[in-house]
């Protein structure tokens, strides 16, 4: 928030690829029973539809509006229209209904989509609760997520594949220290070999057995005493 009192991660929201919702069916009204309208959207993360095609309407966009045209043989025709991008976006927050609503434009002056994201610490996951798609009013979006909640989704909060790659990285590490302390090279006449380096090994050993409790010293005392 501007004034400091807590920060709302949109990126948090999204999945691996940075979607709320991908190809979510879109109800209008008037919509021809051979046209079906679908929505692609990413809080945080601009995306490009179709991936593979160049020139699309929705390159490096917030929302993307497929309008599908289903022809005989099951097959159908995708047009692409962008409905906003992250540039340029304005955010208002209402404190009293803990919504943070955020406007995406796209080349006009108004706004193609509107996002209100309802904090709802309930919820374990976000999700599209309901959308709205009208001729003279923006795309109306309602998300409810525990990470519209204030400070609740930190942007330093760690994922399972940073983990991951948190422990990959220690324990390569881990062992290229410990091969370089323990293994001792040396050059015979077949060429450079390497041996383990005893002093190494036997220090390790020593701790081990260092660590051990000494039960036999134990059932000795046990012994004495009686």
């Amino acid at each position: 928030m501007k004034d400091g009192s807590g920060v709302i991660n949109l990126k948090a929201m999204g999945d691996a690829d940075g979607f709320l919702g991908r190809l979510r069916p879109v109800s209008a009204e008037n919509l021809p029973v051979s046209v079906e309208l679908l929505l692609s959207f990413s809080p945080c993360q601009p995306f490009s539809q179709p991936e593979d095609t160049t020139g699309t309407d929705c390159t490096n966009v917030a929302a993307c509006l497929i309008v599908r045209y289903h022809h005989e043989l099951n097959r159908f025709i995708n047009r692409y229209f962008s409905y906003g991008r992250h540039e340029g976006n304005e955010f208002h927050y209402n404190d009293t209904l803990k919504t943070l609503s955020v406007s995406y434009f796209s080349h006009e002056q108004k706004p193609l989509t509107v996002v209100h994201y309802h904090c709802n610490p309930n919820q374990p996951a976000s999700y599209i609760q309901d959308l709205r798609l009208s001729t003279e009013e923006p795309l109306q979006i309602w998300v409810e997520s525990p990470c519209a909640c204030q400070n609740a989704c930190a942007m330093g909060d760690l994922g399972v594949g940073t983990i991951f790659l948190i422990i990959l990285s220690v324990s390569a590490a881990a062992y290229f220290i410990l091969g370089s302390c323990a293994l001792r090279p040396f050059r015979s006449s077949s060429g450079v070999q390497i041996s383990p380096e005893h002093s190494v090994w036997c220090m390790i050993c020593y701790l081990c057995t260092e660590r051990r409790p000494a039960r036999g010293h134990y059932s000795d005392m046990t012994h004495s005493e009686r």
